[in-house]
């Protein structure tokens, strides 16, 4: 019997099972785990999958399919980010496809398109065809072969299935599906003179001939004149500009072959200057900690460092990373917001120059494809690795070192699509599989890694002095309910903090405002019948932009015009309630006509360089004033900022959500820190309707240990971590009495289930509508599931796993989406 031979694939979809698919021998010797391959699955569909481990055993119950076609020569996934994989897999309850899905760039996950052409058996006289029938085939008669995008241009439509259906069925055309790569090298185009020429005398003679063609000897100059002044290459755009020749004349020299061109790969983002600094000498109490943090690494692999804001944590990293490259390992700096990038991007390459790469979701696919390719390399561009949560799916080789900077910050939890990991806990993991050490840093770390330090389970290193023994900001708590009533407000301005204004202003100095929406209101209402419009999607208002004048919602980006009256009464008194950043750029203005103001939303910062247009400016004091939501909270270095005011605390305190106190206390923190960063010490004004409450008072005097311990508390008493651990289960369908019945089916089993374990009725809450029930025409039920310390977790998610499967094998409710979010956020 001839042996046979199989490998076991991971597809980027979201099918908990590995597949098994025969190779030849020949294959068999070829592939290696981590290589890509294109396999059929399905009726027709070809998908990019990832090799994981090859045999001879074939599959029980189904007969395995041939591949299609290997698409890589070595593997472009390493062992230790599958095992990273397939551990993130088990612990966040989705498939490994769905963890493989969402670590690749784009690009290398290939899918098959459909391809059409006609067949040459198809006779015209035999059958006749409709107007559109026609024109697919006029078209092939031109054109051997037409992708499906193609035949809807031809047709002007969008549904050419129903078309291409009739073709089939006439006989008049075949289809096949194929596979295309996508990613394509960026190729440089130089220009030298051809071998021909070498010599002196040839040189000579060429020069002689071209009297007569000025412009041609011109350009032959002006190569020598660049090649002369460089050792670099010379690039056919360099020639151009220098000489203004048109393509013409260059053309016709590489006709004559006096001139040859040819091309070099080279990198879409790269490094060209050379480190122009060293790195800053550290104060005292700096060296402390990083005596400390070297201490705690000897012990443990995973280590806090508290420091306040503008305490010089950057400079210990940098100290920390010169260390780990000098053994020749790779360093990891994981950042929660991109627009923090731009300006580490330049701190960074000043100190390491071009060993620093950058990866977050603002770069192209083909940019992300180089920065993977050169880590798979080994190339010394990628030392050091600066981006955002999704940097820690790249596979590293010998990493030595993971710096989560801002460790306390939502931004590093991935919420939708599957895997919902937290890119902190991802990291720690990571730095296990490489034997490498975490450092976690921040001013305002998360309460539950605050707690696992306080337990011993990683070391803690504190940094209380601002760099240069600068003051922290002197903060104002200031009650706009009383100035109010006192006619003390000019909009959403107290007399307070517009007084600060002016006196930073006439100094000089630049001014930071804070407010957590982006906008200009986010309800729009009739003042005579009170209607409000609705997203027809989801169950919420919809937000009024002033600049583009329309009412967007920000669930599912439905939008439309401004009505200019009510479509309930038909009034047109329209007033809006609440505000955002737009309104409040638009009051400054008035307010402050001869002050430059700029906003930073992620309005104003869609495209690629949307961020650092922006920060550059503000840096430059190009503008005075900056308004902008959370993003300008996160660890943004301003020099010649003096005062911070933030708008409406409250809007940050009354949120349905556990974790808002302690997420409130970080943002005032954290955007209180952007003031008074030199030696002159920064005021910070709060405006809240309610000055007295726990949570404003604990900011505005600093003290991060009695909002810890009263969090803690708390969370002991309603048992919420660090205490207990969380499983959300979401259920998504687009009939509301469909995802009511299975969630509550869903959760009578788990309480069923449970009851055996002896877990209490709380464990186990809901199903609840979320605050927003409805988003893209799907209504959501939740659920949530506490677990006790001592419960195995592992067996609680088995005992979910079990519930899903009987859930799944009700016809009723298989339509019904499931998303499970452990360790919710």
């Amino acid at each position: 019997m001839q042996q046979q031979y199989f490998v076991d694939v991971i597809l980027p979809i979201p099918v908990e099972k590995l597949f098994t698919y025969s190779i030849s021998e020949r294959e068999f010797g070829f592939i290696k785990p981590g290589m890509r391959i294109a396999v059929p699955f399905g009726k027709s569909k070809i998908y990019t999958a990832l090799a994981y481990k090859l045999h001879r055993n074939p599959p029980q119950v189904y007969e395995a399919k041939e591949i299609h076609q290997i698409l890589d020569e070595t593997p472009v996934v390493t062992e230790q980010q599958l095992q990273l994989w397939f551990w993130m897999a088990s612990y966040y309850m989705c498939a490994p496809g769905e963890v493989f899905r969402a670590a690749v760039p784009g690009v290398l996950l290939l899918e098959s398109e459909t391809i059409v052409f006609k067949n040459e058996k198809f006779r015209e006289a035999e059958i006749t065809l409709k107007d559109d029938e026609w024109l697919v085939y006029e078209a092939l008669q031109h054109q051997p072969i037409l992708k499906v995008t193609e035949i809807a241009a031809i047709l002007d439509k969008k549904n050419v299935l129903p078309v291409l259906k009739r073709l089939l069925e006439k006989d008049v055309i075949r289809v096949k599906e194929e596979i295309h790569e996508q990613y394509r090298p960026k190729l440089v185009r130089f220009i030298r003179v051809a071998p021909a020429y070498d010599s002196e005398e040839a040189l000579r003679e060429l020069l002689d001939t071209l009297n007569r063609a000025p412009k041609q000897r011109e350009v032959l100059l002006s190569l020598f004149s660049l090649s002369a002044g460089t050792i670099k290459p010379v690039k056919l755009k360099d020639l151009q500009e220098k000489t203004g020749a048109s393509p013409a004349v260059i053309n016709s020299l590489l006709e004559k072959e006096i001139l040859e061109d040819y091309h070099i790969q080279t990198d879409r983002v790269g490094y060209s200057g050379k480190p122009v600094s060293d790195t800053k000498e550290l104060n005292e109490f700096q060296t402390k900690a990083l005596g400390g943090i070297r201490e705690h690494f000897r012990a443990r692999d995973v280590t806090l460092l508290y420091g306040i804001t503008s305490s010089g944590k950057t400079e210990i990293y940098v100290k920390l990373m010169e260390e780990v490259l000098a053994r020749g390992q790779q360093v990891l700096y994981l950042l929660p917001e991109i627009a923090l990038t731009s300006q580490l991007i330049y701190r960074l390459q000043n100190y390491f120059g071009e060993k620093v790469s950058v990866y977050h979701s603002k770069y192209s696919n083909n940019e992300r494809v180089e920065v993977w390719n050169n880590m798979l390399q080994g190339s010394s561009r990628t030392q050091i690795v600066l981006g955002a949560r999704s940097s820690v799916f790249l596979p590293f080789s010998d990493l030595g070192l993971i710096i989560v900077d801002e460790e306390h910050e939502a931004s590093f939890k991935q919420f939708d699509p599957a895997p919902r990991y937290h890119a902190r806990d991802v990291a720690v993991v990571l730095g296990r599989f490489h034997e490498a050490k975490i450092l976690l840093g921040s001013a305002t770390p998360s309460v539950e890694s605050s707690y696992n330090a306080k337990a011993g389970k990683y070391g803690l290193v504190g940094l209380k002095r601002r760099y240069g023994n600068v003051l922290l900001p002197e903060m104002e708590l200031v009650d706009i309910k009383d100035k109010r009533k006192k006619k003390r407000m000019k909009g959403h301005f107290s007399d307070r903090l517009i007084e600060e204004i002016e006196a930073s202003l006439a100094e000089g100095e630049q001014v930071i405002l804070f407010q957590n929406r982006r906008g200009y209101a986010p309800v729009m209402e009739c003042n005579t019948c009170g209607h409000s419009p609705q997203c027809p999607s989801c169950d919420v208002s919809l937000t009024y932009h002033q600049t583009r004048k329309q009412l967007r919602c920000h669930y599912c980006g439905y939008h439309m015009a401004l009505p200019l009256s009510c479509v309930a009464c038909g009034s047109s008194e329209l007033d809006t309630r609440g505000f955002g950043t737009e309104q409040v750029e638009e009051e400054l203005k008035s307010l402050f006509p001869e002050a430059r103001t700029g906003r930073m939303d992620s309005d104003t910062t869609r495209g690629k360089y949307g961020y650092e247009k922006i920060i550059t400016a503000f840096e430059q004091q190009e503008t005075d004033i900056l308004v902008g939501t959370q993003m300008l909270t996160k660890g943004l270095d301003f020099r010649n900022v003096s005062l911070v005011g933030i708008m409406n605390a409250d809007s940050l305190l009354n949120y349905p959500d556990f974790r808002a106190f302690e997420r409130s206390f970080q943002l005032i923190l954290q955007v209180a820190g952007r003031a008074g960063r030199t030696e002159k010490r920064g005021r910070v004004i709060i405006q809240t309707y309610n000055p007295y409450h726990q949570i404003l008072q604990q900011a505005s005097m600093n003290r991060y240990g009695d909002m810890l311990t009263d969090q803690l508390n708390d969370r002991k008493q309603f048992r919420y971590p660090p205490f207990y651990r969380l499983i959300k289960i979401s259920f998504r369908h687009k009939n509301y009495n469909t995802v009511r019945e299975g969630a509550e089916w869903y959760t009578g089993a788990l309480r069923n289930y449970f009851s055996t374990a002896n877990w209490k009725r709380e464990y186990i809450l809901g199903p609840e509508s979320p605050a927003v029930g409805r988003i893209r025409n799907r209504y959501i039920k939740d659920v949530l599931i506490k677990i006790p310390p001592g419960q195995n977790l592992k067996a609680v998610k088995e005992g979910i796993g079990r519930i899903h499967k009987s859930f799944s094998a009700i016809a009723l409710y298989r339509s019904i989406r499931v998303a499970f979010d452990v360790d919710t956020y």
